[in-house]
């Protein structure tokens, strides 16, 4: 266990790759389309306890990362960077501690408004990330941006909402 906390803890301060060899910067220069189609990323960029079912090569947030995130302002900083790219991708926008809609935010070019899929899935992972790794405020600020974003200008199902919700 102590071989996944090191990777994620250097992975997260910028000293090491994730299995792929992809540095921390790498990941937060990507296209929107690259990260739509690649499903490999978004563990190492929002860890939580559990093992992903789509990525055996995945680190999992123990007590050990959480206590680095907690003790750590620069792993807090970077997973706010990590956030601002998400946000851009799901055409979000962070005012300080309030999560908004950006202006080109569309149901026909941001698919997560849409009934299902890999994003609501992603979007879950997000908020439990932040709160489990010490960004409690900005986890309540996506949750409540995406919840309701979702409902008044997508067709977010129920069963999203209800896995947001109980995200944190």
């Amino acid at each position: 266990m102590m071989q996944n906390d090191t990777r994620l803890i250097a992975f997260y301060r910028g000293e090491a790759p994730d299995h792929q060899g992809r540095m921390i910067t790498d990941l937060w220069a990507l296209s929107p389309f690259w990260l739509e189609h690649t499903h490999d990323y978004i563990q190492w960029l929002f860890p939580i306890p559990e093992a992903s079912r789509f990525n055996a090569f995945a680190p999992v947030l123990t007590p050990a990362v959480q206590a680095a995130f907690k003790e750590d302002t620069t792993m807090r900083e970077h997973q706010q960077r990590s956030l601002a790219v998400m946000l851009d991708f799901f055409g979000l926008e962070r005012r300080g501690d309030t999560i908004v809609a950006g202006p080109s935010l569309s149901m026909q070019t941001h698919i997560w408004l849409k009934a299902g899929g890999h994003n609501h899935l992603r979007i879950t992972r997000i908020i439990r990330s932040l709160a489990l790794c010490h960004q409690e405020t900005l986890a309540r600020a996506f949750q409540d941006a995406v919840i309701t974003i979702g409902t008044q200008r997508g067709v977010v199902s129920e069963t999203s909402l209800a896995y947001w919700r109980d995200a944190f």
